[in-house]
């Protein structure tokens, strides 16, 4: 596919006709929250709220709420113990050696554990509203992935599905498998990121069984084969919040991981995020990830599955680019939407 500044894919709306959203969360470095509040406030307006030292908010802007929290649970559960409110007689002893400890937990975190925004669910048609905050927080001394070795920061995209019926779902995640190297290169992931288990690709055992001719589970079985190859958050697709929307009780009695949260989305978790890059947009991880909804709708999707289980069978699949120069053609052949 050519790509066009366009913002809406080609299946606009929900089954309920609802128009389709798609959460943004990204991860940074470089910034204080009360900043990162303060620039988004500018642009979108909206009230600050602070419910810890770790987690900010920023309620009823023109793009809905905003989360800006320290992405680390220790931390977090910490900030839930610690008063943020003065009493009648002002900040005692007791309290100050809570700030002293709070400031120096947050300051050692903070070289490590990036803070992170977390958008409510924007209709996908107005993401390009969001787009400008990035070169703000970018001015303002924003860092991103490669700004360190110890960076290993993402963007991740949480966009709903045209349907969350069993065969829309495996179309989704046939054509993301099939275009995992393409994107791999397209993003450039960092290789600190790569090493981390965080956005581990699809083991081939599961990839095979997925991309088989003959494989058309029923839901259960969709679900089921997943939580058995993959019981865990840290996969590059990660399709447990997805799942545990359609059938909690099934996913929570193999994942215990309290993190996972039921919402009818994907959870795409590769991308870099390379804020800190003059030439880095939402704009270019949300075209790439474009590339992917086409796919999943066109009817090349079983011929380009095929021909990937028969690449796998060679040994230099995993080091060579000659699969996403095939995926590129590919995509030349499929209209924009």
């Amino acid at each position: 596919m050519t790509q066009q500044h366009q913002w809406t894919p080609e299946y606009k709306r929900t089954e309920d006709d609802d128009l389709r959203r798609v959460g943004v969360e990204v991860e940074l470095a470089g910034l204080s929250p009360d900043k990162i509040v303060h620039l988004l406030q500018l642009r979108f307006g909206g009230v600050e709220e602070i419910e810890s030292p770790f987690v900010y908010h920023l309620k009823d802007s023109r793009l809905g709420n905003f989360r800006i929290e320290l992405d680390a649970e220790l931390l977090k559960k910490h900030g839930e113990q610690i008063e943020v409110e003065e009493d009648e007689s002002g900040k005692d002893l007791r309290m100050k050696v809570i700030d002293l400890y709070t400031d120096a937990l947050t300051n050692s975190a903070e070289l490590f554990v990036p803070w992170e925004i977390v958008t409510d669910p924007i209709k996908m048609k107005e993401l390009s509203i969001l787009n400008p905050i990035f070169p703000e927080l970018r001015k303002a001394g924003a860092e991103g992935t490669k700004e360190s070795l110890r960076y290993a920061f993402g963007v991740h995209l949480n966009p709903e599905l045209p349907s969350l019926e069993a065969e829309t779902i495996l179309r989704y995640l046939q054509a993301y498998i099939v275009m995992h190297d393409w994107l791999v290169e397209k993003e450039n992931v960092d290789l600190m990121r790569r090493i981390t288990p965080y956005i581990a690709p699809f083991k081939t055992e599961y990839i095979q069984k997925v991309l088989a001719p003959d494989y058309k589970p029923t839901m259960d079985q969709l679900i089921d084969d997943y939580l058995e190859y993959n019981p865990t958050r840290n996969r590059s697709l990660d399709m447990l919040p997805l799942f545990a929307h359609i059938d909690e009780q099934r996913v929570r009695e193999v994942v215990k991981d309290s993190r996972v949260k039921a919402r009818p989305t994907l959870h795409y978790r590769l991308p870099n995020c390379e804020i800190d890059e003059p030439s880095w947009e939402l704009w270019t991880v949300w075209q790439n990830w474009l590339q992917v909804e086409s796919l999943a709708n066109h009817k090349s999707l079983p011929e380009l599955a095929a021909e990937y289980l028969e690449s796998m069978q060679n040994l230099s699949h995993r080091f060579s680019n000659k699969w996403s120069e095939q995926i590129d053609d590919q995509l030349e052949k499929i209209d924009p939407a």
